[in-house]
């Protein structure tokens, strides 16, 4: 597996059957971008362009995905963002930030289209509590994880 340092980008109306490799396919048409892991494990990755996933910068030249990509349903784990182009690397995270990000997201997401979140977690992760003190414990213990180990 060879890691992927720069992203061609495509503009195209739909995905194609078969991702290059170090290509970044691009559609308006359906708010979506889609590539294959920069890690080079080949699995597919795909970034909706929403007002509450991913935003899409092209500046004339380039891409660039906000925010960074954690392909964390992946065996391979990768993180990375995606700026002018360019790939790069950013830190794995534990469980713990995983899923306090998704319990953030999932609540954007409500708060944004007024309904209630269905989010999926990765276990461990406590289910006694009211959902503001599920967040802040897990937050709270995503940073200590993360500056912990620097």
């Amino acid at each position: 597996m060879k890691r992927v340092k720069m992203l061609r980008h495509r503009f195209v109306d739909s995905a194609p059957d078969v991702l290059e490799d170090g290509v970044i396919y691009v559609s308006v048409e359906y708010t979506t971008a889609i590539h294959k892991c920069c890690c080079g494990c080949g699995k597919e990755v795909v970034t909706p362009i929403t007002p509450n996933d991913w935003k899409l910068i092209f500046d004339g030249k380039t891409v660039s995905l906000h925010p960074s990509i954690g392909s964390w349903g992946l065996p391979c784990r990768s993180h990375y963002w995606i700026r002018n182009n360019r790939v790069q690397w950013a830190e794995n995270w534990s469980v713990g930030a995983v899923n306090a990000q998704r319990l953030l997201d999932a609540e954007r997401k409500s708060n944004y289209f007024k309904v209630q979140p269905q989010i999926s977690r990765t276990p461990p992760m406590a289910d006694a509590g009211s959902k503001k003190s599920k967040l802040k414990t897990t937050w709270r213990q995503a940073m200590n994880d993360l500056f912990r180990r620097k």
